[in-house]
């Protein structure tokens, strides 16, 4: 088996973890308030994440070498997360997943003026199509917008903001400031919204919350092994399939079944998000290969994101001691 197919395979692996992570977000969802759902899956992160972190073989102090935009990115991860939990518990899986698809091609347009990211014509138009795809998925005047649909565009925009500022700062903060701060604030913030809102959770919803944790976390781990053994050209499209996941999941679990516009909206969304991929991929066609960087799972701050994994594998393999 060829390292590109074995890297293929490993992450459509890792996203269908990834997929079962959101399922069990949508099925608290219907319980609990994504404040509350956001605390624990942060609380029982936090053990997994150590055990990578306390690694760190890079020497130096916690204190953030850009702080604004380690605020700026740590308040667009948190946002994240609370309104990505928030639309898989109120809106079928694949529409949210259709929505979020969607960061890719917000990362292209945040590129301009973060990075001083040239964007030509070939890729602007693939912007376009794509956010034409997100209106199929919408189809505002055809359909009552509703909390759900604003919180996963919420999500998509925060989750592009935060990838595309550790694309800016990533190479000069430490892995273990980009991990933490996100963590920790969602911890503390997340843990004073639960306190309205609070609802008592029996063992087997614990529980839940835990193997989430361990499901995001393994994910994690299995698409590491999948950059190192394939080119991430080829990894990065992989995070579609979880649209596959989310049709399978939905009609087995939620009686969800994706009516023919919110697939054509997706179909178009994929399509334009995989064409700037292979773009990127191209020499001089990026010079700061934003989405490609972007490590494809959106972020929420309640795990290491995947770009920071890697970025402490590589630490670690430079300085094993």
């Amino acid at each position: 088996m060829s390292p590109n197919v074995n890297g293929a395979l490993l992450s459509l692996l890792s996203f269908g973890i990834y997929a079962s992570h959101d399922v069990i977000v949508k099925t608290l969802g219907g319980t609990y308030s994504p404040f509350q759902i956001v605390f624990f899956s942060v609380l029982f992160s936090f053990p997994l994440a150590m055990i990578l972190l306390i690694r760190d073989s890079e020497p130096g102090h916690l204190r953030p070498v850009h702080p604004w935009w380690t605020a700026l990115r740590t308040v667009a991860a948190v946002t994240t997360g609370a309104s990505a939990f928030y639309a898989f518990s109120n809106l079928p899986l694949a529409q949210v997943y259709a929505i979020l698809f969607a960061a890719p091609l917000i990362i292209t347009l945040l590129s301009i003026p973060i990075l001083g990211e040239r964007v030509r014509l070939r890729r602007w138009m693939a912007v376009i199509v794509g956010l034409c795809g997100v209106l199929v998925v919408l189809r505002p005047g055809m359909t009552t917008l509703a909390a759900g649909h604003m919180a996963a565009l919420v999500a998509a925009f925060g989750s592009a903001l935060a990838s595309i500022i550790v694309r800016k700062i990533g190479n000069e903060e430490r892995p273990v400031v980009l991990v933490l701060y996100p963590m920790l604030t969602n911890f503390v913030v997340m843990g004073a919204l639960t306190a309205f809102v609070y609802v008592p959770m029996p063992l087997e919803h614990l529980a839940l919350n835990a193997t989430m944790a361990l499901l995001g976390f393994t994910a994690s781990i299995i698409i590491i092994y999948a950059y190192k053994a394939a080119e991430a050209v080829i990894v990065a499209p992989m995070q579609y399939s979880q649209i596959l996941w989310a049709t399978i999941f939905g009609v087995l679990l939620f009686d969800e079944i994706p009516d023919a516009l919110t697939l054509l909206g997706a179909g178009i969304i994929i399509a334009s998000g995989i064409y700037i991929v292979v773009r990127e991929g191209v020499a001089d066609t990026s010079e700061n290969t934003p989405v490609l960087q972007n490590r494809s799972r959106f972020e929420t701050g309640t795990i290491p994101r995947i770009s920071t994994l890697l970025r402490l594998r590589k630490d670690r393999a430079k300085d094993p001691h």
